[in-house]
């Protein structure tokens, strides 16, 4: 190994990294039990890539043993990561790709201990998440219901399709707002697991697991529009394994094509393209706390497992903890 590959200022990753058998069988893992996105099997591949370039070099033959890198060795390679420049929540999630992968390895009895399991993160800045107020959320919302409305005022009528998808996005948002879940869930989300009936849906958030989020009252209804134009353009698409938010080709959507969709509203509703989908889930659980929900309640709906993780979202609603604290505290 060049002893230079250390010291590089990028981090290419090796191309042919697919095709070593133990990534194989965990790539099938991460789409088959963990349910991973396309997206996120190419960033894990990408990590992995990366760290085997860096600890075998570009030449060193197929299968590689992953039983050979120690905690050293893991440990040069992700402080040789961070002196690239790279954020301290970029070297986070390298470190936590590889030791999902070296997890995966442990279960099937391919090595016998971690290098990575003992390494600590890099320490970060708690920085507050940036989110819309609710003025804004209320523009943003609007947008795609107000094109609808414009289009159906006009001399010639949208066609189906154009109809569709003008539904479709209005329910996503009303969606993703109501629910606070996050983008990947949504898209993720068939027909099985959405009961409008009940105001619920059942999502499969981080390490598989299963939670209900609740719809508001607009939320049902722009779901509803939207189911009710679906099966106008592709028979079939009301069965219980089919996606609910459906593609102009009448397949389910992915995340990237959800963040495309938020910059075209955003700029519509004139607000900053530069906001993405996962705003709305920090204002989701922000404006609850602002309007007096209880903490482990919002951690419930939002899906973490640790109240901690939830606990940022304090620092956006100073009005209601001022309110709490003079409302409770005996000389408030």
């Amino acid at each position: 190994m060049n002893r230079n590959q250390h010291t590089l200022p990028t981090f290419p990753s090796r191309p042919d990294i697919a095709d070593d058998p133990w990534v194989a069988r965990f790539v099938v893992s991460l789409r088959d039990v963990r349910h991973a996105s396309p997206h996120t099997v190419a960033n894990y591949l990408r990590d992995l890539g990366q760290f085997a370039r860096f600890h075998w070099g570009k030449e060193a033959p197929l299968p590689l043993d992953w039983a050979t890198p120690d905690r050293d060795a893991a440990q040069r390679f992700l402080h040789a990561y961070a002196r690239t420049g790279a954020k301290p929540t970029s070297t986070s999630r390298k470190l936590a790709a590889l030791r999902v992968f070296y997890r995966f390895l442990l279960r099937a009895e391919a090595v016998k201990v971690s290098p990575f399991a003992t390494l600590r993160p890099p320490r970060r800045a708690k920085n507050l998440p940036i989110l819309l107020t609710e003025a804004e959320v209320t523009r943003l919302l609007n947008a795609p219901a107000e094109a609808l409305r414009q289009a159906l005022d006009a001399p010639t009528p949208p066609d189906p399709l154009t109809r569709y998808l003008l539904l479709r996005d209005a329910a996503l948002f009303e969606t993703l707002y109501s629910t606070g879940a996050r983008i990947a869930e949504i898209a993720a989300l068939t027909n099985a697991r959405l009961d409008l009936d009940a105001g619920v849906c059942r999502v499969i958030g981080k390490g598989d697991k299963e939670r209900l989020c609740l719809l508001g009252a607009p939320a049902l209804a722009a779901l509803r529009a939207m189911r009710a134009q679906a099966p106008l353009l592709w028979p079939g698409t009301d069965a219980p394994d089919r996606p609910v938010f459906l593609n102009r080709d009448g397949h389910g959507l992915t995340t990237r094509s959800i963040e495309r969709f938020m910059k075209r509203w955003l700029a519509a509703a004139g607000l900053s393209p530069d906001l993405s989908p996962h705003k709305l889930r920090h204002s989701f659980a922000t404006h609850l706390l602002t309007h007096g929900a209880d903490l482990r309640v919002v951690q419930e709906l939002l899906g973490h497992a640790s109240p901690a993780t939830t606990q940022i979202y304090t620092h956006l609603a100073p009005e209601r903890l001022a309110e709490t604290y003079h409302a409770a505290h005996p000389r408030g």
